[in-house]
């Protein structure tokens, strides 16, 4: 995969001077890292969802149903 040019903007709040470049490699390296910690989250979110759901339509009640219950 190529790699994205990514820039970053620096503002200097006294002067308001604003510097744009792009990512160095470490930079570019901890928004992949970031990236992928982002996508197993999500991941994991999702099968949480399911295994709810799933559990759900095995007992055959509802989401709401299921709060009335606990709730």
């Amino acid at each position: 995969m190529a790699k994205l040019k990514l820039t970053k903007t620096i503002i200097d709040c006294e002067t308001g001077e604003q510097i744009k470049r792009e990512f160095t490699q470490d930079e570019y390296a901890q928004y992949e890292a970031d990236q992928a910690a982002q996508l197993l989250r999500e991941t994991e979110i999702a099968a949480k969802a399911a295994e709810k759901q799933a559990l759900l339509d095995r007992l055959g009640i509802t989401a709401d149903e299921a709060k009335l219950l606990l709730g």
